[in-house]
């Protein structure tokens, strides 16, 4: 029989191996069931949602979460919210999510209806400012000032948050926000967001819930995990600890609640290829529309300079590259995590972890480097990139744009207010249509649609003209050889100078 003083030794001794064994072999946090997963969710919750598009999307997670009705009342944030029938657009189609926090609608259908017929409140945020908003919240910060919006409906607390059944009559609308000058700039105090429950899709997470992203799906991913009192991680392949080296760990452990088995496919929302029989955008144009697209594109290209920084707004800006001479060396930056884009793939070389901001499949550079979404546009709104191109709906003659809304089409900004708040260190170049279908002026002396920035505009490149904008007035500097300054003059709607230098659109 052991003594009093034996039995205390023994039962230290095994103390100290069962202290020892659970800093080795910590618990899992490995979950077997969606079930489990979503265990302790209740109805009005503000719910984080990582993804862009498709890529990064917790299907597994959210299909789960369309079987059980009983929570509802959903406030989601996220960039977007899926395609129809796929992300969280299925929450929208059974009425759990009640409101959205987002930056843009994109082409979801049903999320459009929904919000122009008055069936959610939709909180439009630049999505630079949707991302600093999680990561502020995330880091215990209230609130920031941020240089986006300025100017535009965000300050003013214009944006549509409700609709009356008809989309016509404005319910309810955002907030207007506080402006503070800093060094003789404004800003807007931004509001941080509070999760309690982040959805994340990982690549890879060990048993602890480390976690490691893949390509650009890290995304709104990392920050939303981060952020929230309850963080749920679906994972393409779960690692025992170790297996993710300390360096490549996005996401750490003490930040994840729960890890479950991804078992949903990964899809592509828009195929893109380098091959010009399979890219139309690239072909000899034929049609008047697509001869007025090819100059434009083909004198953008002439915007880039060596060695040079530069963003690209989807649809045209995006063709601008495929027309670089070989001498200039440009890096191109996509604000879903992307520094250092390549070409289109070739086909069957796509990959769904790699897109760039408009949902196409993209290849990587040499040297190119991956990051949140949040980093992304720090780079952006620090200034950091030289040169941004955008389409345009309406420049006027001072330098304000307006490429976001138009009436009864509200799409939402993205991250064209983010691109734009920097002008002093990031040249703005739009390239649209010198006149819209109806024919009437898009160049006015004033926007008249919502704005997406003040005075940020440094030039034009339409079909017809080159236009800078030197101290808020408008400089005819170049004119397509085919046209003549009195259909220049004609087809834009605000009085403009002649620089000495005017000379014929070369491409």
């Amino acid at each position: 029989m052991l003594s009093v003083f034996n039995k205390h030794k023994v039962t230290t001794v095994v103390q100290c191996f069962v202290r020892c064994y659970s800093l080795v072999h910590p618990k899992s946090k490995v979950v077997y069931s969606t079930d489990e997963a979503l265990e302790g969710i209740t109805s009005n919750v503000t719910l984080l949602s990582g993804g862009f598009g498709l890529s990064g999307v917790p299907d597994t997670i959210i299909n789960a979460l369309v079987k059980k009705p009983e929570i509802k009342n959903i406030t989601a944030v996220s960039n977007n919210a899926g395609l129809d029938g796929r992300g969280l657009s299925q929450l929208l189609v059974t009425g759990q999510i009640t409101k959205m926090i987002s930056s843009y609608i994109g082409g979801n259908r049903t999320f459009e209806k929904l919000y122009l017929t008055g069936a959610i409140d939709l909180e439009l945020t630049p999505q630079g400012n949707l991302a600093e908003r999680v990561r502020a919240g995330a880091a215990g910060i209230p609130a920031f000032y941020s240089p986006t919006g300025v100017g535009t409906w965000l300050e003013e607390g214009k944006l549509p948050v409700r609709y009356d059944s008809t989309g016509e009559k404005v319910l309810k609308a955002s907030q207007a926000r506080e402006v503070r000058e800093f060094n003789g700039k404004k800003y807007l105090l931004e509001p941080a967001i509070f999760g309690d429950v982040a959805l994340v899709k990982a690549y890879k997470a060990d048993t602890l819930g480390n976690c490691w992203f893949r390509g650009a799906a890290r995304n709104f991913n990392s920050v939303m995990g981060r952020n929230a009192k309850l963080t749920i991680v679906e994972a393409e392949n779960i690692v025992e600890p170790g297996e993710i080296t300390p360096e490549d760990v996005h996401l750490p452990a003490i930040y994840v609640d729960r890890v479950i088995q991804s078992t949903t496919p990964k899809d592509i929302e828009i195929f893109k290829y380098s091959e010009t029989s399979q890219d139309p955008s690239l072909e000899e144009p034929k049609s008047e529309s697509e001869l007025k697209r090819s100059k434009i594109v083909k004198r953008a290209a002439q915007e880039f300079k060596d060695g040079s920084f530069a963003n690209l707004g989807i649809g045209m800006p995006t063709l601008a590259p495929n027309y670089l001479p070989e001498s200039i060396n440009v890096t191109l930056q996509s604000e879903n995590g992307i520094l250092g884009l390549g070409p289109y793939p070739h086909k069957g070389q796509e990959d769904p972890d790699l897109i760039n901001a408009g949902k196409e499949t993209v290849t990587l550079a040499p040297g190119a480097s991956l990051f949140g979404s949040e980093e992304s546009f720090a780079m952006i709104r620090s200034g950091k990139i030289d040169l941004t191109i955008l389409g345009g709906l309406q420049v006027a003659a001072n330098g304000d744009l307006a490429n976001w809304g138009l009436p009864g089409r509200v799409k939402g900004m993205g991250g064209a207010m983010d691109l734009v708040s920097n002008p002093q260190n990031t040249r703005v170049v739009v390239v649209m249509e010198h006149v819209d279908r109806k024919g009437r002026p898009k160049i006015l002396p004033q926007c008249q649609f919502p704005l997406t920035g003040q005075k940020c505009v440094s030039r034009i490149i339409t079909d017809l003209a080159v236009f800078d904008i030197v101290d808020e007035k408008l400089v005819l500097i170049e004119y397509d050889p085919e046209s003549s300054i009195e259909e220049i003059k004609a087809k834009t709607g605000a009085p403009f100078e002649i620089s000495p230098d005017l000379k014929p659109i070369e491409v």
